[in-house]
């Protein structure tokens, strides 16, 4: 009896995690189960109900709908590729989104952001070389890069096919963020 009430309580659970409107259904059967006695089976119905209202409460956050919102964190750092502490700018900042796409073997000039640029790699393979210090960090499709701030490096696309990027840049107003080495 107990593995079967526990097989319940999971599937409970996953059911209304996914879909958030049946909570009513589960309070009823959590109720009617808690009636059955135990003080134990009253204690883990307690904890079922308080379990599947945060779930629900937090699905129906994303879910306004009948069809499902799924996030996928990507990426959650505090330092660039180089470790350096993340600044952001100090006055007007202005986000710019761009998208680029480099050839197969090309490389970018050396160049530095003197702001915050991230990247998402949406396709391909690019190799970033820091050029001052020689290191280099290798990126591929899904990956998400935290430039360098204020360091001379360089970019190749080093795949069999051409990467496609994301990139979002946090400026001062009117700023450019890219500056190439003379």
């Amino acid at each position: 009896m107990k593995q079967d009430f526990g097989r319940w309580i999971d599937g409970a659970i996953h059911r209304n995690v996914a879909r958030p409107c049946r909570l009513r259904a589960v309070v009823r059967r959590a109720i009617d189960a808690s009636a059955q006695g135990g003080i134990m089976r009253k204690i883990l119905v307690s904890a079922l109900l308080a379990a599947a209202a945060l779930y629900a409460n937090c699905a129906l956050a994303l879910d306004s709908g009948s069809t499902p919102v799924v996030v996928t964190p990507l990426a959650s750092r505090t330092t660039t590729a180089s470790g350096q502490p993340i600044t952001l700018p100090q006055k007007n900042v202005q986000v710019l989104v761009s998208t680029y796409d480099i050839a197969v073997g090309a490389t970018l000039p050396v160049h530095r952001h003197p702001f915050p640029r991230y990247a998402y790699v949406e396709a391909g393979t690019l190799k970033v070389t820091n050029v001052e210090s020689g290191n280099s960090n290798t990126y591929k499709t899904g990956d998400f890069i935290i430039e360098m701030i204020g360091q001379w490096h360089q970019a190749t696309n080093i795949g069999d096919g051409p990467v496609k990027l994301l990139v979002i840049d946090q400026v001062e107003e009117g700023a450019k963020n890219t500056e190439l080495r003379q």
